[in-house]
């Protein structure tokens, strides 16, 4: 089924690293891009979690975002002893200097800036990933069981539209052959309005004329193809899940053809019918952007 490029999704998992949390953004984008806002810690695992979002979404700009709740973890005491020797040797000699007779403690040294740090016990990323990895496949499911929902409402939209692409299109089937004989009975008409009474028209230029005239607004192969564009949208649209790019190229192709018959078709009825197409068209043509 058709997934729509917009979504959102959230997973929250607990476990031997603590809480986290992931939501997930998705919106409309030429291109695949994904963006990630985490934790620094989180940082070596950014191109695991970017295979696992590509393995779901294949088209869409896709923000990332993760909290983390950090586990209470062992405080350790770090001793800089190269900087507290340096304190010892610089004070001592400071003191032979200045004749002073005071000796340095080790709670003196203690209390030195940088000699003593309290550090807590850090998380490795292969600690983070199992509960990553869980919160983020939630989330990733959550937003695709979204972008499902909105491409089948999507879906309906665009096949409504299209069946009445398909109606106009009928329409200017069973005008088209008529076009021709209006012409002709329109040029009579001028014609013996213009000419002197007792000259008659001539049947062979008049027939030449019409023929000219049918040649030069013959629409049956625009309409025939036409009819193969809509057929191939159909197809296209209930056919898989990444359709977009290929729907945007048969709405150009849709385009074209309507735009080639209301230039050569020449006849009002059949003017109004293109202009109705049009106006569906332009509008299938912004709901496909929304698709995947």
């Amino acid at each position: 089924m058709p997934r729509s490029m917009t979504g959102f999704g959230r997973g929250d998992a607990t476990g031997a690293a603590g809480r986290i949390v992931v939501e997930i953004k998705a919106v409309n984008h030429r291109f695949s891009e994904v963006v990630f806002r985490m934790p620094r810690q989180f940082g070596a695992l950014e191109e695991q979690a970017r295979k696992l979002i590509l393995a779901a979404v294949s088209r869409g700009r896709v923000d990332v975002f993760v909290t983390w709740e950090a586990p209470a973890r062992a405080r350790g005491v770090q001793v800089d002893k190269e900087l507290a020797m340096a304190y010892y040797s610089t004070l001592n000699e400071l003191g032979k200097k200045i004749g002073s007779k005071s000796e340095l403690t080790l709670d003196t040294l203690a209390k030195l800036p940088d000699v003593l740090k309290v550090a807590e016990g850090e998380i490795t990323p292969a600690e983070l990933w199992p509960t990553f990895e869980t919160a983020l496949v939630q989330a990733i499911a959550s937003l695709v069981a979204m972008r499902e929902r909105e491409g089948l409402s999507l879906a309906a939209d665009l096949t409504a539209r299209l069946g009445r692409v398909e109606g106009l299109r009928a329409v200017v089937a069973k005008v088209a052959p008529q076009v021709a004989e209006e012409y002709r009975n329109r040029l009579t008409r001028r014609l013996d309005e213009l000419l002197p009474p007792g000259n008659a028209v001539d049947p062979q230029r008049l027939a030449q004329e019409v023929a000219i005239f049918a040649d030069r607004s013959d629409i049956s192969e625009e309409l025939q193809r036409l009819g193969s564009h809509i057929a191939q949208f159909r197809e296209t649209l209930d056919g898989g899940e990444a359709v977009g790019r290929k729907l945007d190229f048969l709405v150009q192709e849709l385009g074209r053809e309507v735009n080639t018959i209301g230039s050569k078709a020449n006849d009002a009825a059949i003017t109004i019918q293109v202009v109705e197409a049009k106006s569906e068209l332009e509008k299938i043509r912004e709901q496909v952007q929304n698709l995947e």
